[in-house]
């Protein structure tokens, strides 16, 4: 790795990070325009999350090792424009100090949802009064993969010490200011409930945005740049309002009654009554007036293009600012059934200057109008169709606030835009909701209707779509850049390879393969010398997607949070962003970014939902467009995930979503449609749960019927980590070594087999059995084998010097020994630590030496953790481990060379939770 290029990458994202966090604050609430701050006003500052700020979530997608974080009492501190009360700063100062960040020891999923509050008293809040005129009061939560949030306090609800500091404040505060830094949208009902509630003039939410969030808050408050953000997420008044609550959390079938009623779509058609925040809403320290200033159609048919001209005013006096425009459509209600509004466009202007405007203009295809008809009832089963009558249109600030605007748009008969087949159809009926009668009111009564099942022979779909066998004809003399650079075909290529090395490429290696950059998530292409000779680098992959994981304790930028870059409605800014990451994964040599995570909001306990963008499916789709565009500008490649309904990580690894063909495609899976169509996606990741009775990693319907045949994906499809699969015809058992069922679904990639795994088979997969039994053709193994060759021709790994994988790395030893005790180095070292710890090592022979370690981690098998070795300072191996339920375990090291002399060796739990018992050191 190349240390200025990875700085500079760095220092182009830094400032481009904090924007985006800035313009993913929402400000909810603003009255007597008590944001923002000024010049005359101290603020008092209230809660540890001004300490402690939260900048992600936990698990995988939120483990990065930054350079520096900016808090929100730096970021106040830096910014010139507020004043703070420094001497209640100091009372939390020495009381965190006192009361340090709680991280759950460091284990996987152990961290606790929030930190324990500083009790307050009258007295503190009333001298805190007598210093300052204004309060900010701070709400945190976390919550991240392997554990949903709750509905309990300090998840989903406040704590009674929150209520109680914010019952004190309110009382000695007339301008209280609430910020919620946090991962989820929380229950906001004490809004309407607490005491002196009136006292609450402003609330936003600044979500957790990354390591410039300090600063990217303090622009907001202080005015230097206006709120700008829009909620993509329903806050209902009650949890029990959201529809999907009645099955979410079970561990054995979880039913999607709701359908495509997900979020806004279901409030704003049943119960909009039971929303107190809405999608879409969001305020700015100005004001706006929208005006469709041209609407025209070209084409006709479902080939008909909707084109949009807005123009927008600023019509305040005092602050400039960005603004969202937002275009719903209310359709006719069909034989089908609708939601009574849905979003289908939207942008977000340049800074508008008071009594200054912008224009804006957005395009809608006709086939946006389209609904899926699984059921047959207009005629066209298993086809988008466009129902006939009158379309209304509605353009504003948010779905609640959006007004009719006058562009008509009328269809006398139905028109059938695309026919596709059965697909995904779920196996025993159910019953999901749909509109009934209209109220007076404008709100629909919901009925049930049952959902139609499965009709088509899988077998016989598999079987019409075999593809063609090669001829094996050993080596040639191709190599892969010979393909990359027009010389031979790619079939030739793969036509060299024995099922034996086909079946070595469909194995990724990891966690922290040595054979790619220091503590990434996953190596894969070129693992064993027979593949490295037909010319296949070894590419990396990399948690994300808030910037890079590696568990060697490399440093990274880390960006803000999926649901804040959502909240920004920024498809400019998301691109240019994540340019800029793909940057910093290049300068890393890093091929893929896990990321960006793509599945639905369809509740607010899911403990993964930060990750996501949005509860609406085009939204997502969009900002998930925006991103892998700008990773692809970059070179590299976001891997889309997860493909399909992985919507909550309770018994994530088990529970089957099942849900209807309509839900599944115009919700569910839309985002990746659109991501693949517009976004240049080329790598996905399919999830751990079944969908309708089939493991994601081996639903043929979903990785081929789909994806390939239907939306022309021609990249690679990889498995969560440790995934599980069954039968793609029959499903029934399911087993992490059943790959033969993966590729035959046409999942390219099992990740992930430990450290030299791949070749040896260390997993003890069914690929090569699969073969012999006839259950798995030699042409569906070489399918997936020229899948991944054709992702890695269009990686960075193929313009890096083809480089073997040298397995043995020397050190200079220290002539003198630091002060303190040494230790030989061909000796088991008794550590029985969880701690970073430094030690020497004596070594009297020049030898290559062997490093294993025996450790437990007391987590279950998805779990994962890491401490990195350092010999004098320098990098030498990482020692990852997934949970061990709390067993020994002994985890195998590298190989070094050493010299005589002395090393310091340093101990380093970058991703904490294990415990290091012993490290053995022998000759090799």
């Amino acid at each position: 790795m190349n240390r200025k290029e990875i700085m500079d990458a760095q220092s182009h994202l830094v400032p481009v990070s904090r924007q985006a966090a800035a313009e993913g604050v929402v400000l909810l609430k603003n009255t007597d325009s008590i944001l923002p701050l000024k010049e005359n006003d101290v603020v008092s500052l209230f809660g540890r999350c001004q300490i402690d700020t939260y900048r992600s979530g936990t698990g995988s997608g939120g483990a990065v090792n930054v350079p520096y974080a900016v808090n929100i009492l730096e970021g106040f501190r830096a910014n010139s424009a507020i004043t703070i009360n420094k001497e209640l700063v100091a009372v939390y100062q020495d009381w965190v100090a006192d009361n340090p960040f709680d991280n759950g020891c460091g284990g996987w999923a152990s961290a606790p949802w929030f930190q324990k509050e500083m009790p307050l008293s009258d007295d503190l809040v009333a001298n805190a009064s007598a210093q300052s005129n204004k309060a900010m009061v701070f709400i945190g939560r976390t919550a991240g993969e392997d554990q949903d949030n709750a509905d309990e306090q300090g998840s989903y609800r406040l704590t009674d010490h929150e209520i109680d500091m914010l019952s004190k404040v309110t009382r000695h505060f007339s301008d209280v200011i609430v910020v919620m830094n946090v991962t989820n949208i929380m229950d906001m009902s004490w809004l309407n409930t607490l005491e002196n509630k009136q006292s609450i003039k402003s609330v936003l939410y600044s979500w957790a945005a990354g390591m410039e969030g300090g600063h990217a808050l303090a622009d907001i408050v202080s005015g230097q740049q206006s709120p700008s953000g829009r909620l993509t997420d329903t806050i209902a008044l009650q949890l029990s309002d959201y529809p999907s609550s009645a099955n979410f959390g079970r561990k054995d079938r979880n039913i999607y009654v709701e359908d495509i009623y997900v979020g806004y779509r279901y409030f704003e058609t049943f119960q909009p009554e039971v929303v107190q925040f809405e999608f879409g809403a969001g305020l700015s320290y100005t004001a706006f007036s929208h005006e469709l200033v041209g609407f025209s159609i070209q084409g006709e048919g479902a080939e008909a293009l909707l084109s949009f001209e807005i123009n927008v005013n600023n019509i305040g006096n005092q602050y400039a600012s960005k603004e969202v425009v937002q275009l719903y459509v209310e359709a006719p209600q069909g034989r089908l059934g609708k939601p009574a509004k849905v979003l289908i466009g939207f942008a977000k202007t340049n800074v508008i200057a008071p009594n200054q405007s912008d224009t804006v203009n957005i395009s809608v295809p006709a086939s946006m109008l389209a609904s899926y008809d699984d059921s047959g009832e207009t005629g066209h089963r298993h086809s988008y169709v466009i129902e006939p009558g009158t379309y209304q249109f509605y353009l504003g600030g948010s779905v609640r606030h959006a007004e009719p605007i006058s562009a008509d748009y009328h269809l006398d008969a139905l028109i059938l835009v695309e026919s596709l087949s059965e697909a995904c159809a779920p196996i025993h009926s159910f019953d999901r909701i749909k509109p009934a009668s209209k109220k007076s009111s404008g709100v629909y009564e919901s009925s049930l209707e049952s959902v139609s099942v499965r009709t088509i022979s899988l077998a016989e779909r598999v079987k019409e779509n075999m593809p063609t066998t090669l001829e094996i004809v050993g080596d040639q003399g191709i190599k892969l850049i010979d393909v990359k650079q027009g010389k031979a075909s790619l079939s030739d290529f793969v036509a060299q390879m024995s099922p034996e090395q086909l079946a070595m490429i469909v194995r990724g290696e990891g966690m922290c393969s040595p054979k790619v950059t220091p503590g990434t998530a996953a190596a894969f292409g070129g693992l064993s010398d027979c593949l490295f000779n037909l010319g296949i680098p070894a590419v990396a992959a990399a948690d994300g997607p808030s910037g890079i994981r590696m568990d060697s304790g490399h440093k990274a930028t880390q960006v803000p949070i999926g649901t804040l870059l959502g909240c920004t409605w920024n498809t400019e800014l998301n691109e240019q962003l994540f340019y800029l990451v793909g940057n910093e994964l290049r300068a890393n040599q890093i091929d893929t970014l896990l990321g960006p995570g793509i599945n639905i909001h369809r509740h607010p306990l899911n403990g993964r939902n930060f990750e996501y963008f949005s509860e609406d499916p085009f939204l997502t789709g969009i900002m998930a467009a925006a991103q892998t565009r700008g990773l692809a500008n970059a070179g590299v490649s976001g891997t889309i995930k997860h493909f399909a309904g992985n919507d909550q990580e309770t018994a994530r690894v088990d529970v089957d979503s099942i849900m209807s063909e309509r839900a599944l495609r115009e919700i569910h899976i839309k985002p990746f449609e659109i991501a693949v169509k517009e976004g240049q996606a080329s790598t996905i990741m399919t999830s751990y749960n079944p969908v309708n009775g089939h493991w994601a990693a081996s639903n043929y319907d979903l990785n081929t019927t789909i994806l390939r045949n239907e939306w022309g994906f021609t990249g690679i499809v990889m498995t969560d980590w440790w995934a599980k699969m069954n039968d793609p015809i029959n499903a029934g058992q399911e087993s992490k070594t059943f790959t033969s069922f993966m590729l035959r679904a046409q999942n390219d990639l099992y990740m992930v087999v430990e450290h030299n795994g791949a070749e040896s088979n260390i997993m003890g997969d069914n690929t090569l059995q699969a073969l012999a039994d006839n259950t798995l053709t030699l042409g569906e193994l070489q399918r997936c084998a020229m899948n991944i060759c054709r992702f890695i021709m269009a990686t960075p790994a193929m313009e890096r010097p083809l480089k073997a994988y040298e397995p043995i790395k020397s050190f200079a030893a220290l002539d003198q020994a630091p002060e303190g005790s040494s230790h030989r180095a061909e000796q088991t070292l008794s550590l029985h630590t969880n701690v970073n710890k430094s030690l020497t090592l004596e070594v009297s022979e020049a030898a290559i030496y062997q490093f294993r370690s025996a450790m437990h981690f007391d987590r279950d098998s998805l779990a994962q953790s890491a401490c990195s070795l350092f010999l004098n300072g320098e990098f030498g191996m990482t020692l990852p481990t997934n949970g061990t339920d709390g067993e020994r375990v002994t985890v195998e090291g590298l190989q070094v060379k050493l010299q005589p002399g002395f090393y310091v060796l340093d101990i380093d739990f970058v991703k904490p939770g294990l415990v290091l018992e012993e490290i053995t050191i022998t000759k090799a």
